[in-house]
């Protein structure tokens, strides 16, 4: 008995230290590099059609000469350059400014996951509303990270988008910070707003993302002292005030599709309590869409128009909710490009929450009807003239990185945006919002050539924004066989063993999840 007992002992800890052994050498083992193409120092895309984003109007046969990373000629006459060059032909095409997605997060393996995609859809440009505390994050990445891939896409050495504006870490008040870290993260109290700003000025960061718990006196100082680290508020609406004193303090950007449906029935103050908001809101979601006051919603859109806030709906997350107990939804083909780890212990969990809330009520879901609610609420703020931006909320569930934009593109069409208007939320009104359109958001001589070419046009139909021929970011032309390797890159990068255990070990050990996780 004891030669059995100690057999198996041995039995087990050889397995244990051979598991240990296969995910160590697994955690080590080095990621393929996929090369960004070649970089000409001219480029000439020949006979092409000119998308307007500004004004709609197309251009026919023209020929846009780029030079190093800069359009530096249009015109209708062919173009005869000398030196090396490389000919793109845009026959029957047309060429556009890059799309931007104005609301993502990135991680420590965007490098593979998320950066190739993006490209392969036209996604050139993105904000990533993440970031990290004063330790580096082994799941979160921050400004340093951010902006050495910025460097190395000027340096062509990186397949990566820009990474447009730089953001803190999310701003939730003391729950959302672990014990280890400085207590001014917490924010507690509004003495500690000068510690955080001074710090997320050293750390290159251009606004403070907050979110829904952050106290109510705690933002309003934020609010006031952020322009003098030349820093701006974007993010949630936090909880505990109003959407008008968040606006006349002077938030730049708000997310998510219900902001306005916080703020626009008769018990709204209701929500605002915080010892119990969440329980109130979980018990109240269908009288906050059945009484939704269209009246007071309009105040706070023309508040919005009148103060330059801008609204990033992220129509893809409350998609998501009306639709995860619909398998042709969550049977997704791009699910390929996405991790088991995060698959399994992430978007499982949540689509399993969903699924359940939905099949439990007869009829339409109350997740649907907010879906609905907040495409018309669109509309109307567009009508009023918020400017809206496309955004998605990678890495939310069943949220693509680069494909996810095209599907927010259409949504936007399907809540009242013109086609024109759907591409300028995705062009030059981030450009504007980012006070960079001199650069960005349109063609024009001297403008950086961050720039697609498509196959269809997109003003007759948004889903032509799909249909890609090529790629310049930079100046640098990813064609369509480039274009196809990025996308076979990813997927065997997220279905590979090795970045699986790479995965889900910086899962475990970012103290940041795991505080987020238990709220």
């Amino acid at each position: 008995m004891k030669k059995r007992i100690l057999l198996f002992l041995k039995v087990g800890f050889a397995l244990t230290a051979l598991l240990v052994i296969v995910i160590t050498i697994a955690y080590l083992w080095p990621m393929d590099v996929i090369e960004p193409p070649k970089l000409f120092q001219k480029t000439i895309v020949k006979n092409v059609t000119i998308i307007d984003v500004e004004t709609g109007n197309l251009a026919k046969h023209q020929f846009v000469l780029i030079e190093n990373s800069r359009i530096t000629k249009i015109d209708s006459i062919p173009i005869e350059v000398v030196d090396d060059v490389l000919h793109i032909d845009g026959s029957g095409k047309y060429l556009m400014p890059s799309l931007w997605d104005m609301h993502t997060h990135s991680n420590q393996q965007s490098a593979w996951l998320h950066h190739p995609l993006y490209i392969a859809n036209g996604v050139t440009g993105i904000r990533d509303m993440s970031g990290q505390l004063n330790k580096k994050d082994s799941y979160w990445v921050g400004s340093k990270e951010r902006l050495q891939w910025n460097k190395d896409l000027n340096n062509n050495k990186r397949v990566t988008p820009r990474y447009i504006l730089q953001s803190s870490y999310q701003m939730d008040g003391e729950k959302a910070i672990p014990e280890e870290f400085p207590n001014f993260f917490k924010l507690q109290k509004p003495s500690q707003v000068d510690s955080l700003l001074q710090f997320y000025k050293n750390e290159q960061v251009d606004f403070i993302k907050v979110y829904q718990q952050l106290p109510k006196d705690t933002y309003k100082a934020l609010a006031k002292k952020a322009p003098e680290y030349g820093l701006h508020l974007a993010g949630h609406k936090p909880m505990f005030l109003n959407l008008v004193e968040a606006v006349n303090l002077g938030q730049k950007s708000f997310e998510h599709g219900r902001i306005f449906m916080y703020e626009c029935f008769p018990e709204a103050d209701s929500l605002k309590n915080p010892t119990n908001w969440k329980a109130y809101f979980s018990k109240s979601k269908a009288k906050i869409v059945q009484q939704f006051d269209l009246v007071q919603a309009k105040k706070l859109m023309q508040l919005m128009q009148q103060k330059n806030a801008y609204w990033t709906p992220t129509l893809q997350t409350l998609k998501f909710e009306a639709n995860a107990h619909i398998e042709n939804f969550t049977n997704n083909v791009n699910l390929k490009y996405v991790t088991s780890v995060r698959k399994k212990l992430w978007w499982k969990f949540d689509t399993d929450h969903n699924k359940e809330k939905n099949i439990e009520r007869e009829g339409i879901s109350v997740s649907e009807q907010f879906f609905e609610a907040s495409k018309q609420q669109v509309a109307m703020a567009n009508k009023l003239g918020v400017p809206i931006m496309a955004g998605t909320d990678v890495t939310d569930s069943y949220v693509f990185a680069g494909f996810s934009l095209h599907d927010e593109l259409y949504e936007l069409t399907r809540s009242g945006l013109s086609n024109l208007e759907a591409l300028q939320s995705a062009t030059i009104t981030p450009a504007k919002f980012s006070n960079i359109e001199e650069d960005y958001g349109s063609i024009g001589i001297g403008k950086k050539a961050d720039l697609v070419v498509l196959n269809k046009n997109p003003l007759e139909d948004i889903r032509n924004t799909k249909e890609i021929h090529g790629v310049l970011l930079n100046g640098v032309y990813y064609n369509k066989e480039k274009l196809t390797e990025l996308k076979n890159f990813t997927e065997t990068a997220a279905s590979s063993f090795h970045m699986n255990v790479k995965a889900l070990i910086s899962l475990v050990n970012s103290p940041l999840i795991r505080v987020q996780f238990a709220d």
